[in-house]
């Protein structure tokens, strides 16, 4: 199927998706911010991102800009916990990001947004 990079600091989260997207025949790599996701990124492009966007180190925004500049037609998917006040959301979607989830979402969720993106 594809590769995808999950960007996510938060290692319960990181499981979740990769325990969601491996079985659906994703290969699946992760990173635990932005500064890594990048750097494995360069290593290792992927087909899809799936980065949170408050992470340590560099955030899901800034992230999200350097990929976008790397590879403009990138696919990728903005997730965060975040309260709607802070409109990072938004903020993704208007940087590139092809869909954006709010946590806490559903496996299935996650699989809807990805199999989305990746018919594009």
């Amino acid at each position: 199927m594809a590769r995808i990079l999950i960007i996510e600091d938060d290692p319960g989260m990181r499981d979740v998706l990769e325990e969601t997207l491996m079985p659906a025949g994703h290969e699946v790599w992760s990173a635990v911010n932005g500064q890594e996701g990048v750097a494995l990124f360069r290593a290792h492009p992927a087909d899809l991102v799936i980065t949170d966007l408050l992470m340590p180190e560099k955030e899901g925004l800034e992230t999200i800009r350097e990929l976008r500049s790397a590879r403009p037609a990138l696919r990728i998917i903005a997730i965060s916990g975040a309260s709607p006040e802070w409109r990072v959301l938004e903020m993704a979607r208007k940087l590139g990001a092809q869909k954006t989830l709010a946590k806490p979402f559903t496996p299935q969720d996650i699989l809807e947004a990805v199999n989305a993106c990746l018919e594009r």
